[in-house]
């Protein structure tokens, strides 16, 4: 995408650019776009790295063994019958040290559907499509436990904070589909800032929840972005650190000016290491303060 405004974001021990190559290599039409270290963190040194797979922009670091990810975020791919060769072969590749959570092959709602989860802890799903599809690639967003049941109201929820938005319509299960009850929402796909997303609730027995293993970075252009989006979403207080916040789904996300990623990519290593030791004292990323570290 050319200008993708919502960043997925993974967080690795030390894996990062492992990973990051080796998606790039698995999914064609993709490649690595940039790298860089933060200097003594309190994880170390820690490697991020932006790639991009199919025409989507991903975001990952190494920043130590603290999270888990899981299946409750996972990646929607569209593909289209021409395609399926290539998505096979793609299919090969994760499941190889990874986990099947839903078979590659036909079901009631796809004639080719797979759901797997890789050997790093991402799950990617594959959806067979008419050549219609409105996105190649959609983070899904899966409501359990706790959060069961408010699938709709969140939709509604980031529709409300985010710009240039679009419902793309809600479908419930049927009857006779328990432990799914047909309040509950079985897709639902809707636009932001230009980007699809889709969600859903599960009834299912889950033993995991959203964590800042997968988070969701916004690029923003100028302070006034980050204070809009820190105070439209941060609910709950303890977990803002560091540009990154919780909403009122435990969703985490990453408020993070466009700004500091040039200076952390283009700056001596001086200045990125006192640009590191800035940003590392902060909750909300305060650009002002960011430039006159880069500047000393």
């Amino acid at each position: 995408m050319a200008d993708q405004k919502i960043v997925p974001h993974f967080w690795y021990d030390d894996e990062a650019m492992e990973a990051a190559e080796f998606y790039t290599n698995v999914f064609p039409d993709s490649r690595i776009i940039s790298q860089s270290t933060l200097q003594d963190t309190p994880s170390g040194d820690a490697e991020e790295v932006s790639f991009e797979l199919m025409g989507y922009r991903f975001m990952a670091i190494s920043a130590g063994p603290y999270f888990i990810k899981n299946p409750s975020i996972s990646f929607l791919f569209m593909y289209t019958e021409d395609e399926l060769p290539q998505i096979e072969k793609v299919w090969d590749q994760l499941v190889t040290d990874g986990k099947v959570l839903m078979a590659f092959g036909e079901h009631p709602f796809n004639e080719k559907y797979g759901w797997v989860e890789d050997k790093y802890g991402v799950s990617w799903q594959f959806f067979l499509s008419g050549g219609n599809h409105r996105a190649r690639v959609l983070p899904t967003i899966m409501f359990i436990n706790d959060n069961l049941g408010r699938a709709q109201s969140a939709m509604d929820f980031y529709m409300d904070v985010f710009k240039d938005t679009e419902d793309g319509g809600v479908m419930n299960y049927p009857e006779g589909m328990e432990p799914n009850l047909p309040s509950h929402v079985m897709h639902a796909g809707f636009k932001l800032e230009n980007q699809w997303f889709s969600l859903m609730d599960s009834a299912e027995a889950h033993d995991f929840n959203f964590n800042e293993g997968i988070s969701f970075l916004i690029k923003c252009r100028n302070q006034a972005e980050v204070d809009y989006y820190w105070e439209k979403l941060s609910a709950e207080p303890e977990a803002e650190q560091c540009g990154w916040l919780k909403d009122r789904f435990g969703l985490s996300w990453q408020v993070y000016p466009e700004v500091m990623k040039t200076m952390l990519e283009k700056g001596s290593k001086d200045q990125v290491k006192r640009v590191t030791e800035a940003f590392l004292k902060m909750k909300k990323f305060d650009i002002a303060t960011l430039e006159s570290a880069y500047r000393e």
